[in-house]
């Protein structure tokens, strides 16, 4: 007869092998978050670097599994400390393979490596599109192999002197977030802004600021889900029980859902539209905070928790910006650092209880005990990051350099850096109307030089009594095309060449605003048609379109006329006149 310590002992056994496949599931799961973070830097960045930030997304997770394995690991997780500060490394993944497997340390370094990757990857979106792929690579080298691992220990091995005082981090707003984050801020500082992102006037000060948006939201909203997805690992995949695990993810549902409506209304009322590049913000913005305490906050907690990260979020960003001219083309700064302090310092606002975790935070208890090891805890983390990074980043920048050149950063580091011609070869790539300043440019002085003298000609007035060849030229209005091309059938154009053109004139365009900063649309998206006559009266032609496309409002277009020499109709070989007539 099976005796009930033996039933409880295979429920327990069963337990904790169900649990440990899921811990590693949520490991796969948080690798899987690169192709998230690779989808949105690559969408809020511009077509011309996509193969760079493809490049330096997968290199962040293979530089860092190798210093992981050679150093980064065997410090985090040392089983001997010094004071609770640094760990002595044992090297046991590479010396004792064994009983590495044996002491069960297999399973917490490949969980332990996502989350190391994770934390260098939020620095690349921060410096996207001018900074140099060999120095990119060294400074995730460096995070990867001391900054993560020694204050990771702090946080999570129990001999971590952090861990000791209480502080509580249970998947890393502080040790991964907030740490890639204020390196982030670090990196965009002494990388500088892209070129024409801040225009200067004559005393050097900025006078505009340029919008620059992404070249693929789509992408970078398949991004977020996908980290969103991820998330439910990253911040699930410890869970201890079921009971844990369902609270996690109530928790971790709940923050980005709330964070990213409150972002809506937000920029809806500030704007006049809702944002969607900030809303995207604002969904990883939540995870971010709900990090720290998905274990040991309650539905209502996530929600203030969500809430402030909605505000946060934007006002970082547009801070960062529009005042202090800093330039993180995906918000990194906003999401990751200001979000990954808040989570913090949440903790030791409302943990429940009653909560999984069971910790007393102060606006359920009035015990302020918790809320200072939470501050002490980022203070601390925020310090060492700091250090290290700002050394890391000024000994590349005085030697190998951080930034390309200014042509490199125009033509784009997918072909300088890569010798990618195009990430997207069978497209043809947007025409860039961005305004780099050319503040180093030299104005002519003095008498213009003959050779750029263009003299002016007049043209003749087209004489319709002679049967000659002339060309029209119609830009309009996209919506107004099928009008145009039915009315041109209707009067006997039996032929005509359609283009989609960018352009500007009169008509600039409505004030849109991307992240904060409004766009000028200087190059609007219109319909080029040209059609050539001979037999059709080029008035007739002119009076029909003007007829079609007018409405009385700027931006109707323009039709251009020009004399045409000759015409050959290659078929027939027929020449002029009988070259653009039709065969009955």
């Amino acid at each position: 007869m099976v005796t009930e310590e033996i039933i409880k002992l295979i429920k327990e056994t069963a337990t904790s092998e169900v649990f440990g496949v899921w811990f590693l599931i949520g490991a796969a799961l948080v690798f899987f978050m690169q192709a998230g973070f690779a989808m949105v830097e690559t969408g809020f960045t511009r077509a011309k670097n996509a193969g760079n930030i493809i490049m330096k997304n997968l290199m962040d997770f293979c530089i860092g599994t190798v210093v992981f394995v050679i150093l980064g690991f065997s410090l985090m997780m040392a089983e001997d400390y010094v004071f609770g500060v640094v760990g002595v490394p044992n090297f046991k993944i590479l010396t004792d393979f064994g009983g590495f497997l044996k002491s069960g340390n297999a399973p917490s370094f490949v969980f332990n490596l996502v989350f190391c990757a994770t934390a260098a990857t939020i620095v690349s979106g921060a410096m996207a599109e001018r900074t140099k792929f060999i120095s990119y690579c060294i400074y995730s080298g460096v995070i990867s192999l001391f900054v993560y691992p020694i204050e990771a220990g702090w946080v999570w091995n129990s001999k971590g002197w952090l861990v000791n005082l209480g502080f509580h981090d249970f998947a890393g707003s502080a040790a991964i977030h907030s740490v890639g984050g204020i390196t982030a801020l670090i990196g965009a500082v002494m990388v500088g802004p892209r070129l024409g992102k801040y225009i200067k006037g004559e005393n050097k000060k900025v006078k505009k600021v340029n919008a620059i948006p992404g070249h693929s939201v789509t992408l970078g909203a398949l991004g977020c889900f996908i980290l969103w997805f991820g998330w439910y690992g990253f911040n699930g995949a410890a869970a201890w029980d079921n009971n844990s695990l369902a609270s996690i993810f109530v928790t971790t549902t709940i923050a980005p859902a709330v964070a990213t409506c409150v972002t809506m209304i937000f920029t809806w009322i500030k704007n006049g539209k809702p944002d969607v590049s900030m809303c995207i913000n604002a969904s990883l913005a939540g995870l971010v905070g709900i990090t720290a305490g998905c274990d040991a906050l309650d539905a209502v907690g996530s929600t203030v928790v969500g809430i402030v990260s909605g505000f946060l979020v934007v006002f970082v960003v547009e801070l960062l910006d529009i005042k202090l001219h800093i330039d993180d083309p995906v918000g990194a700064v906003g999401v990751h650092l200001a979000n990954g302090v808040w989570g913090t310092v949440a903790v030791g606002l409302l943990a429940n209880p009653v909560a999984p975790a069971g910790l007393k935070g102060l606006l359920y208890t009035g015990s302020f005990r918790l809320l200072g090891v939470q501050l002490l805890g980022i203070t601390v983390i925020l310090l060492w990051t700091a250090i290290m990074m700002t050394a890391t980043f000024l000994i590349i920048k005085r030697t190998i350099g951080l930034r390309v050149s200014e042509e490199e950063e125009i033509k784009g580091l997918d072909k300088t850096e890569h010798g990618l011609p195009s990430a997207y070869a069978d497209f043809v790539p947007a025409v860039e109307s961005i305004d780099y300043g050319y503040e180093n440019a030299v104005a002519v002085t003095g008498d213009t030089p003959p050779a750029e003298a263009i003299p002016v000609k007049k043209l003749l007035a087209f004489d319709e009594s002679v049967p000659k060849l002339t060309k029209i030229e119609i830009i309009c209005k996209e919506p107004r095309f099928e009008a145009l091309k039915n009315a041109m059938m209707d009067i006997g154009i039996t032929g005509m060449t359609v283009s989609h053109v960018l352009g500007c004139g009169v008509q600039k365009g409505q004030p849109e605003y991307y992240r904060g900063v409004q766009v000028e649309a200087n190059l609007l998206p219109k319909i080029q048609v040209d059609i050539v006559v001979s037999k059709v009266p080029v008035r007739s032609v002119i009076e029909t379109a003007k007829k079609v496309l007018y409405t009385g409002h700027i931006g109707d277009g323009k039709i251009f006329v020009y004399d045409v020499e000759n015409a050959v109709k290659v078929r027939t070989g027929e020449e002029g006149y009988d070259a653009l007539q039709d065969v009955e």
